[in-house]
C-alpha cells in the first residue's frame, strides 16, 4: 500500500494551534488518560478480585474495561505527545497501525454492548433460566464473536482508506488518522471508499442497535408485567447503567459517520471525536461503578481490608 502513495509520514493538526491552550490541554488530556487507565484498569481487578463479580454480566464488563482501555491508549498518546514541540508527525505505517486499532476496539465495543443488552434481557425476562442460557462457555463464544468482527471491520476500513493516492498534502486537519479526514486529503475518487464507510458503519450500528432495542423492549415489557415495585426499581437499576453508556456510544458515534464527508465541520468533529475517543473510556467505568451497587460494595470491601492491614 506504501508504494503506491508518495506521502511517507503525515502532520496531526491537532486540536488547536493557539500557544496558550497547549500547555493546559497537555495538562487536560493527560489527567482524562491517567483516569481512563486507574478506572479501566481499577474495574478489571476488581471484578477478578472478588468471587461475588464472578458473573456473565460482570464478564462482559471487564471486557468493556479491556476494550476501552484499547481504543483509548490508540488516540490519546498520541494526542498528548502532539502538544509538545516537534510531536505532530505522524508515519505512514503508525498511521495504518493507529487506525486499524482504533476501528477495531470501536467495533468490538459496538458488539459488546449489544451482548450486554442480551444478557440483561434474560436476567430480567427469564432469571431461572440465566444460569443454563448464559454459561461461561456461551459468554466466551460471544466475546470472541465480537472480536472477530472488530478483526473484520477494521480490516476493512483500513484497507479501505489506504488504498488510496495521497499524492498532495500530507497535513491532517484533525489530532488521529481517522477515515473522513483521510479522505479529504486523497487525490483519488473517494465516492466507492465514502459508500463502504457508510454501509460499513450502516450495518454494525443497524445490527447492534436492533439487538439493544429489541431486549430493552422486552425488558421494558417484563418490568411493566412486575407486581412488586421493589422488583421493577431492582430490575431497572441493572439496566441504567447500561442505557447510559449505550446513548453516549451511539449517539457520536451516528453523528461522526452516517454523513456525508461534505456536511462535516472540522470543529464540530473534532469536539465528537474527543468525546467519544477519549471521554467515553473514562466515563464508562465511573458510570456503572457509581450506579452499580456490588461494585461500590466490592471496592468498599477491599477498601476496608486495605485499611485494616
Amino acid at each position: 500500500m506504501e508504494n503506491g502513495s508518495e506521502v511517507k509520514e503525515f502532520i496531526l493538526v491537532g486540536l488547536t494551534d493557539a500557544p496558550e491552550l497547549q500547555v493546559p490541554l497537555f495538562i487536560i488530556f493527560t489527567i482524562i488518560y491517567l483516569i481512563t487507565l486507574v478506572g479501566n484498569l481499577g474495574m478489571i481487578v476488581l471484578i477478578l478480585w472478588d468471587s461475588r463479580l464472578h458473573t456473565p454480566m460482570y464478564f462482559f464488563l471487564s471486557n468493556l474495561s479491556l476494550t476501552d482501555l484499547g481504543y483509548s491508549s490508540a488516540i490519546t498518546p498520541k494526542v498528548i505527545a502532539g502538544f509538545l514541540p516537534g510531536n505532530k508527525i505522524i508515519s505512514y505505517s503508525e498511521c495504518v497501525a493507529q487506525m486499524f486499532f482504533f476501528v477495531h476496539f470501536v467495533t468490538i465495543e459496538s458488539y459488546l454492548l449489544a451482548v450486554m443488552a442480551y444478557d440483561r434481557q434474560v436476567a430480567v425476562c427469564k432469571p431461572l433460566h440465566y444460569t443454563t442460557t448464559m454459561t461461561s462457555s456461551v459468554c466466551v463464544r460471544l466475546v470472541i464473536g465480537c472480536c472477530i468482527f472488530g478483526f473484520l471491520c477494521s480490516s476493512l476500513h483500513t484497507g479501505n482508506t489506504f488504498t488510496l493516492y495521497f499524492c498532495n498534502s500530507n497535513v491532517i486537519h484533525h489530532f488521529f488518522c481517522d477515515v473522513p479526514p483521510l479522505f479529504v486529503l486523497s487525490c483519488s475518487l473517494t465516492y466507492v471508499h465514502e459508500l463502504v464507510l457508510f454501509f460499513g458503519v450502516s450495518f454494525n450500528a443497524s445490527l447492534t442497535l436492533f439487538f439493544i432495542v429489541k431486549s430493552y423492549f422486552s425488558i421494558f415489557i417484563a418490568i411493566l408485567r412486575m407486581r412488586s415495585a421493589e422488583g421493577r426499581q431492582k430490575a431497572f437499576s441493572t439496566c441504567a447503567s447500561h442505557l447510559i453508556a449505550v446513548s453516549l456510544f451511539y449517539g457520536t458515534i451516528i453523528f461522526m459517520y452516517l454523513q456525508p464527508s461534505s456536511s462535516h465541520s472540522m470543529d464540530t468533529d473534532k469536539v465528537a471525536s474527543v468525546f467519544y475517543t477519549m471521554v467515553i473510556p473514562m466515563l464508562n467505568p465511573l458510570v456503572y461503578s457509581l450506579r452499580n451497587k456490588e461494585v461500590s460494595n466490592a471496592f468498599r470491601k477491599i477498601m476496608g481490608r486495605q485499611n485494616l492491614s
